[in-house]
């Protein structure tokens, strides 16, 4: 276990990475509320008829798709966006429970270990319900992203906190 100074720069670290970590899910819940206007930046962004459209067509084609997916949904039926609030408010919530690893990271280990494992699990998911809904492959493997991007910043907090615990006594 690191002395006093070398513990609160230990801290230090793990707070950052902690940090990062929770803005960005919070980042990522605030992007399922506004979900018309942001379909709507996309297509102009990378849908048909764009530089990006015109190097990636299916990705336009599948933009394009989605946002009039999107507008006649909230046109016709608006409140299955109410699914998309709660998403939201779960990415909120469980960017709650990274305080008790950010105010105690050894005693809250155990947050970061589920993060890991829900980040790994983002994987299979993505495969899996993406291709039950149709969703092309390109797309789900922007989704797995997520899951391996989210494992970056914590498995350098897992590492951080391991030193922070010191050894470990031998099991008999």
């Amino acid at each position: 276990m690191p002395d006093v100074e070398g513990r609160d720069r230990w801290l230090m670290r793990v707070r950052f990475w902690l940090t990062l970590f929770v803005a960005g899910l919070v980042l990522s819940g605030l992007t399922a509320l506004p979900l018309e206007r942001e379909m709507r930046l996309l297509v102009r962004v990378a849908g048909p008829g764009t530089r990006i459209g015109v190097l990636w067509p299916d990705l336009a084609s599948w933009l394009a798709l989605a946002a009039d997916g999107v507008r006649e949904t909230g046109q016709r039926f608006p409140f299955l966006f109410y699914g998309t609030d709660w998403l939201a408010f779960g990415h909120f919530a469980i960017a709650l429970a990274f305080v008790g690893p950010w105010r105690d990271p050894v005693r809250n280990a155990w947050v970061v270990d589920f993060g890991l494992i829900t980040c790994g699990l983002v994987i299979p998911f993505a495969l899996v319900a993406g291709a039950v809904r149709g969703i092309p492959l390109y797309w789900r493997l922007i989704d797995c992203g997520f899951g391996v991007i989210g494992c970056g910043p914590l498995l350098v907090c897992r590492r951080l906190i391991a030193q922070l615990e010191g050894p470990r006594p031998e099991r008999r």
